[in-house]
């Protein structure tokens, strides 16, 4: 695969992660230093990221990816995805947002890992 396929790859299973509450999996996407800015601006770490889909604070039920543009620098990335999710958050009731994610990927041990995130809808 190349690095473009495997970071197209990356992003679908870092969603079906989400909807399936597999901190397991998220953790081999997500760097371990990772950090998620949210659309309030609030900023999470990995690990309270983590445990708010543990908790049942962060629930996400199902995706379609309108577009995922990629950019390979070496062993850097960035990447800006536009896609549908369908969830209910901070006890907020089921909605659909139109979310991008614009993210920034480092290749570390060969493998692909997101480093930075920002939230938005479009």
């Amino acid at each position: 695969m190349t690095d473009k396929e495997q970071i197209e790859a990356l992003y679908e299973n870092m969603y079906k992660a989400m909807i399936a509450k597999d901190t397991a999996t998220l953790g081999k996407i997500l760097s371990d230093d990772s950090v998620l800015v949210h659309m309030t601006g609030h900023r999470q770490s990995r690990k309270e990221y983590f445990s708010e889909i543990a908790s049942g604070t962060l629930n996400y039920y199902s995706f379609d990816t309108d577009s995922l543009e990629i950019t390979v620098n070496g062993d850097s990335a960035t990447m800006i995805g536009k896609s549908r999710v369908n969830a209910a958050v901070y006890g907020g009731g089921r909605h659909t947002w139109r979310l991008r994610m614009d993210s920034r990927l480092e290749k570390i041990e060969g493998r692909w890992r997101i480093t930075f995130s920002r939230a938005s809808t479009y």
